[in-house]
């Protein structure tokens, strides 16, 4: 029988814990746009304590611990450093995508919980290696894909895995940026470095979003991927030409035969009526659906022209609080760091929160295939790439062996 006047200490042998104790990796754009929004402003803020701050730009340090009042001596330009001296429960590691297998690792290795921006890495082999890292120290990771938490993808989701529509078929899915977001040439810049759309194809930037939605609707996983990619707007742009692909069309073969076909670019010209225009048609055996992505709800015409605003997303109310599924996805993955620590997830849903398609490994699957498709392509017309085939068991397999 429960003595109903025990603490939660004598209960369960641990303090229960009422925040989670976080350390920032990275405090560049994504936090400026998003997390720093979710860290104080949000309906998740009290689950959340910003312990330090690690961040190799020492003016965007000071910035932001300026900003939101954290101790000068909890700025560090050395995450390492950070790690071994402050107390933390989880981090959350900003970096860009191809840095973050060795934060990850380095903090599973001191017990601490991690979320990542998605994908959980750019490389198969890093993402396994994760993973393998999570389960080895018996840590959680979490992966902040927050689509899926978009109202419209979730009611998609749950009527398609009950049978709604019938089987998968084909399915086509775009996301095209204005292209100030890839121009250096376009004041104020985007991005900050002129590079940056070199460095960072459609593939690894947008279409990683649209293959994770997809997958989390249908639940199947890719056999194959053949991208075809052109490089055609991006190289005119004067006086910095860029060489990088304006579009990218990801063609996905899945295990029952059904194929998708996810087409990425930031191309668009700078009057479209939002930053980024989207959509999505799903056709099944038994029905089809429209996902009507690129209406989020709100339309202006206004000085700057005619605009879309997504509330869905980021809404900000008049007590400065900041809702939408922007902080409901990652406030949800502290919630569960939270349950945990607190001995609340049994261990099949531990098992679950681990699992490929919970973590997005897929997606990454999908997107280092693509990348390899397009190396491995050939010339079919002046800036035309059309890749290679790339199955997936091989590349899965080659990063086993």
């Amino acid at each position: 029988m429960v003595d109903h006047n025990l603490t939660d200490y004598e209960l369960t042998g641990t303090q229960n814990m009422d925040k989670i104790r976080l350390g920032l990796i990275g405090v560049g754009s994504v936090v400026r746009e998003i997390y720093q929004h979710l860290y104080f402003r949000s309906e998740y803020s009290h689950l959340l304590s910003i312990e330090a701050v690690a961040e190799l730009d020492e003016h965007g340090l000071t910035t932001f611990c300026d900003e939101n009042g954290i101790a000068r001596q909890r700025r560090f330009t050395d995450y390492q450093a950070m790690l071994d001296t402050v107390e933390l429960d989880a981090v959350q590691i900003n970096t860009p995508d191809a840095f973050h297998r060795v934060p990850t690792i380095h903090a599973l290795e001191r017990g601490l919980d991690v979320m990542v921006p998605k994908p959980l890495a750019d490389k198969t082999g890093d993402a396994r290696a994760m993973i393998e890292a999570a389960q080895l120290h018996g840590r959680l990771i979490g992966v902040d894909f927050h689509k899926r938490e978009d109202p419209r993808i979730k009611e998609v989701a749950a009527r398609y895995q009950s049978g709604a529509y019938g089987n998968f078929q084909s399915a086509t899915w775009y996301m095209l940026d204005k292209l100030s977001v890839a121009d250096p040439n376009h004041e104020p810049r985007f991005f900050a470095t002129p590079d940056f759309a070199e460095k960072n194809s459609p593939i690894s930037f947008l279409t990683v979003h649209m293959a994770d939605a997809f997958m989390h609707i249908v639940r199947l996983q890719p056999v194959a991927v053949r991208a075809t990619g052109w490089k055609q707007k991006l190289p005119s742009l004067t006086p910095i030409r860029v060489d990088g692909y304006d579009l990218c069309d990801v063609e996905v073969l899945f295990e029952n035969g059904g194929v998708a076909h996810i087409v990425t670019g930031w191309a668009l010209p700078n009057t479209a009526h939002a930053t980024t225009v989207q959509n999505s048609r799903i056709i099944c055996t038994d029905g089809l659906v429209d996902l009507g992505l690129d209406r989020p709800g709100v339309h202006e015409i206004v000085a700057e022209g005619i605009l879309e605003r997504n509330p869905l997303f980021r809404n900000f109310t008049a007590d400065g609080t900041v809702s939408g599924y922007g902080m409901s996805s990652p406030g949800q993955i502290y919630q569960r760091f939270l349950q945990n620590r607190n001995g609340q997830l049994d261990e099949a849903r531990r098992q679950a929160l681990m699992s490929p398609f919970e973590l997005g490994f897929y997606a990454t699957v999908v997107c280092e295939a693509a990348e390899r498709s397009l190396d491995e392509g050939v010339a079919i017309a002046e800036g035309v790439t059309r890749g290679s085939e790339i199955r997936v068991d091989n590349l899965v397999n080659a990063v086993s062996s």
